[in-house]
């Protein structure tokens, strides 16, 4: 039987742990709906009186600010105007402050530099970023901010595997697939519990954050009864 494992919104976490902010912190450490809790925080209402629609511009801003965009851009993946896009970003940033500080260190430290790196060492670099083109450099701003989170994500997943691959060793199930923060493992049924307990426990185990991390899975005949 097929078990998928995927991280539950570790972009965000490791945002969180970057950027120090107590507010997002304190959401993951509670286990809170994080998209919820940033509904609940920017349009200053309860996590109870959060409506689906707050909920879901909440979460496109959420990871709109991973990959640095614009209020246009941020328009242009939500329903939101321009206008309103752009009071959104700056409640967020009022709400959020150890995120807006984040952002600018980062890029500061990439023009400085000439590269950023993930939190295990990983360096990539960014000459870009002092190029004269506007549209060139805000790509490389917008590089610059992201690299140390997803790559940071790819490392971390990449450390569950290894650790996964070495503990079944001996055994009959295996490791077949990864997909961007997704593990799919080819499991022999008397194995499945053991298997289980393996994955999440190394996933979740696979790196120190300030949050913790969190692994979600689900078994299935086929992939697509995993989802």
């Amino acid at each position: 039987i097929l078990l998928s494992a995927d991280y539950s919104q570790i972009e965000l976490r490791i945002m969180a742990h970057y950027a120090d902010d107590k507010t997002m912190i304190a959401a993951f450490q509670n286990d809170e709906d994080i998209h919820a809790r940033t509904a609940s925080e920017v349009f200053g209402v309860s996590l109870d009186d959060v409506t689906p629609d707050m909920r879901r511009r909440a979460k496109t801003a959420n990871f709109a600010v991973i990959y640095g965009v614009s209020a246009y851009g941020l328009s242009q993946q939500s329903d939101m105007s321009v206008s309103e896009s752009s009071q959104f970003i700056d409640l967020y940033s009022n709400r959020y402050p150890g995120i807006r500080r984040y952002v600018d260190q980062i890029i500061a430290f990439a023009r400085a530099n000439g590269y950023v790196s993930t939190l295990l060492g990983r360096r990539r670099y960014i000459p870009d970023i002092e190029s004269s083109n506007r549209t060139v450099r805000q790509f490389a701003e917008r590089t610059a901010v992201n690299t140390p989170i997803q790559g940071t994500a790819a490392d971390i997943i990449k450390l569950a595997m290894i650790a996964i691959h070495r503990l079944l060793l001996g055994m009959k199930s295996r490791m077949i697939l990864q997909v961007h923060d997704e593990l799919v493992l080819d499991v022999h049924r008397d194995e499945l519990e053991a298997v289980k307990d393996i994955v999440r426990t190394q996933m979740e185990n696979a790196a120190t954050l300030k949050v913790p991390l969190k692994a979600d899975s689900a078994v299935g005949r086929n992939w697509l009864e995993c989802k």
